[in-house]
């Protein structure tokens, strides 16, 4: 029991000092942490502008059939 009291000093010594760090870095990581989601990079835009371009080009190419698809129909019926 006294060998245990002896090193519990020790052992609460660690754990304060990681706390310690712990609550001095996390302003920063906070601040970085806000940064990067406010900020967009150049490839989040890319890939934002890729998509955009891609949602455009299938919406493009549904109207597209749809059109066929009407102008067929439309030859088939005899006025």
């Amino acid at each position: 029991m006294r060998v245990l009291l002896a090193f519990l000093p020790l052992a609460l010594g660690g754990c304060l000092v990681r706390t310690a760090a712990d609550v001095v870095t996390m302003p920063v990581k906070a601040v970085g942490w806000t940064a990067d989601k406010l900020t967009t990079s150049q490839s989040e835009a890319d890939e934002k502008r890729g998509r955009e371009l891609r949602k455009e080009d299938e919406r493009r190419a549904k109207e597209e059939k749809r059109r066929e698809r009407e102008e067929r129909r439309d030859e088939r019926t005899p006025y």
